[in-house]
């Protein structure tokens, strides 16, 4: 029997490779379902690729472009942003793979939890801001909640070698993004073209800059808090600038287990649609007779002072995460809009954390409502900013 896979955001980086690593699995896996926010262009094109049962786009502007592309279409044609929940629910669909930037996909990838869907989650937004909630409508439904980011997925590869209580910790490496060795003071004049510069990995604008900043590490250490169960002390992250051991667990005994695998994203994505089983790939095999020597090292916490806050926003829970995350979503946009410098990124968010009054409320519209006021915060201080 085949197994049903819907696709949230299926334009993006993400989405594109998990098409590709299901072409290459073969027919045992169908594509029932793609949506996309604008870029009908390319969804057309993949829906006449996999023939999905139901296609969706968000964007309400791109409504009469995208059902005029797919006439003669004989699936289903959605439309608007609560069409996703709907997807997910179907019960034509037996995984869903979330890959929508930012708290978007929110609402669609609690419905599958509540649903009992596996799901497959690329993008941290959903276990950052409600990794309580989630978690506990996953626990309730038996819905499995598998990760996709290299880091997570490494761990819950690693954790395969023991059992949960003999973790001492775990260990979330960092690349140190293309600011690893720059002198703070630099960094933070930094242009848009520098931070987007990766020496890694090739991700889409938005995660790159969380990598320039270290951002992407503290919402993992968040992610990871209620992914896998542990408390924040359990938690630790160590650069490695080569980015092939994608993460790693220590065992009470002294046993450390590390994940390892060439910088290729198909990996993870093709571990979540097959899990427990392993399937031949198409990611890049890793050369170790080619590698040299890995370096680790501890992160400056002086230069990337997000670490500390992802910390404290992983310690105080509640609401605080939810302003993290849309805070530095805001702030990342304006600095691509070049309207803030690089170093303005933190400030911001650490001032969304110091004027927020924290709440333990967990349901969605609590904290839509939280997410809501931390982008509101953000826009006026903007406003009252001095230009870049």
């Amino acid at each position: 029997m085949s197994k049903r896979v819907a696709i949230l955001g299926s334009t993006g980086s993400i989405g594109q490779n998990a098409l590709r690593v299901i072409a290459a699995l073969g027919p045992e896996y169908e594509v029932v379902a793609l949506t996309a926010h604008s870029r009908t262009d390319l969804l057309v094109a993949q829906v006449k690729q996999f023939k999905p049962a139901v296609v969706a786009i968000t964007h309400p502007d791109f409504e009469s472009e995208c059902k005029s592309s797919l006439n003669g279409y004989s699936g289903q044609i959605l439309c608007g942003p609560e069409t996703l929940a709907e997807i997910v629910t179907r019960e034509d669909v037996d995984i869903v793979l979330c890959a929508i930037v930012g708290a978007a996909g929110l609402p669609a990838v609690l419905a599958a939890a509540q649903a009992g869907k596996r799901l497959a989650i690329a993008n941290k937004e959903p276990l950052v801001i409600a990794g309580e909630l989630l978690t506990r409508e996953a626990a309730a439904s038996g819905a499995q909640i598998l990760p996709i980011d290299s880091e997570h997925s490494a761990v819950f590869q690693a954790l395969q070698a023991g059992r949960r209580q003999e973790v001492r910790r775990i260990v979330l490496t960092a690349s140190g993004g293309p600011f690893l060795r720059t002198d703070r003071a630099k960094m933070e004049e930094a242009t848009a073209k520098q931070a987007l510069a990766h020496p890694t990995w090739r991700m889409g604008p938005k995660i790159t800059i969380d990598s320039a900043t270290m951002m992407n590490k503290a919402l993992e250490i968040i992610e990871a808090r209620w992914l896998f169960g542990l408390p924040v002390e359990q938690i630790d992250v160590l650069i490695h600038p080569e980015s092939v051991v994608h993460s790693m667990v220590e065992f009470i005994d002294g046993s450390i287990i590390a994940q390892m695998g060439a910088p290729d994203m198909k990996t993870p994505i093709q571990y979540a649609l097959t899990y427990p089983e392993r399937r031949a790939g198409i990611a890049e095999c890793l050369k170790l007779e080619e590698m040299g020597r890995l370096l680790f090292e501890p992160p400056d916490f002086e230069r990337f002072p997000a670490l500390s806050l992802g910390y404290r926003a992983a310690q105080e829970g509640g609401s605080a995460p939810v302003v993290f995350n849309a805070a530095n979503e805001a702030a990342v946009a304006a600095f691509l809009e070049n309207r803030i410098r690089f170093g303005r990124i933190i400030e911001l968010i650490e001032q969304a954390l110091e004027a927020h009054c924290p709440h333990k409320r967990l349901s969605l519209e609590a904290l839509l409502e939280t997410d809501s006021w931390a982008r509101q915060f953000v826009q006026r201080r903007l406003e009252c900013m001095n230009p870049v």
